[in-house]
């Protein structure tokens, strides 16, 4: 037995009834040409509002989506990369965990004493510049009157001073590279691996040579020449060893 079924659509927008109606059969399905449905209403109540305002929110967002692409893409275009290398870091000191081990105690014994941050961070920039400005900048100002001064009292003090005041800075530099191992170990950071550590080890070395030269003066007087000129190279290695000191202060 056929029976006639109606059934009503409530579209939600404009709360208005799209009747539908269809003949069906016990126990079959409906056919597409049994299905009489009134779409105009409907369709033009879409038409009429949320497709339309759909469609206009969808184009603003990818209308939105595609400037911001473009601001990423110029902003990418106006970056600027700078990359810099320096051979220094590679060349590493050996020894670290040795001299970590043996300041290991004295390490300890500082950090008791609970001494003011600043003072442990700069202390010892602090005294190699007063070392290398003072010591180091009047014995080479000496140096240079022995050579060049005609005055020859001034060139008998300046003989006597010049080795004093450069073998002075040779033993505080000695002894401030302790300080600041002392310093870096205190503050957990790495002791050899920066370029200051490097260069720390090159001038030592240098002037260890430096103070040998004048006992070999007298037997070869062409060395008076090696001296100065290397006297000059080690004070401006060592300018460039503060530079990369006061780098590395920051740096923590």
């Amino acid at each position: 037995m056929a029976t006639q079924t109606s059934l009503c659509l409530l579209y939600p927008s404009s709360y208005s009834f799209i009747p539908i109606s269809f003949t069906q059969t016990p126990f079959s399905l409906p056919t597409s040409s049994q299905y009489q449905i009134r779409a105009k209403p409907l369709l033009g109540h879409l038409q009429g509002g949320s497709v339309i305002n759909l469609k206009k929110e969808v184009s603003e967002s990818e209308q939105e989506n595609g400037l911001q692409r473009m601001i990423k893409e110029e902003n990418k275009k106006k970056e600027t990369i700078l990359f810099s290398l320096s051979p220094l870091p590679l060349l590493a000191l050996p020894g670290a965990e040795a001299l970590r081990s043996s300041f290991g105690p004295f390490v300890e014994l500082v950090k008791s004493w609970n001494l003011p941050d600043w003072l442990v961070h700069w202390g010892h920039p602090g005294n190699m510049a007063v070392v290398l400005f003072a010591m180091g900048g009047f014995g080479s100002y000496l140096g240079f009157r022995i050579r060049f001064s005609d005055d020859v009292e001034e060139k008998a003090k300046a003989k006597d001073l010049h080795p004093k005041l450069l073998g002075g800075m040779f033993f505080f530099f000695a002894l401030g590279a302790t300080g600041g191992i002392t310093s870096l170990l205190t503050s957990d950071k790495p002791i050899l691996e920066s370029p200051h550590a490097v260069t720390a080890f090159i001038g030592l070395a240098l002037l260890t040579i430096q103070t040998i030269l004048p006992s070999l003066f007298e037997g070869n007087p062409g060395l008076r020449n090696v001296h100065g000129l290397l006297g000059s190279s080690i004070m401006a290695l060592f300018l460039f060893h503060a530079t990369l000191g006061l780098q590395l202060g920051l740096s923590f």
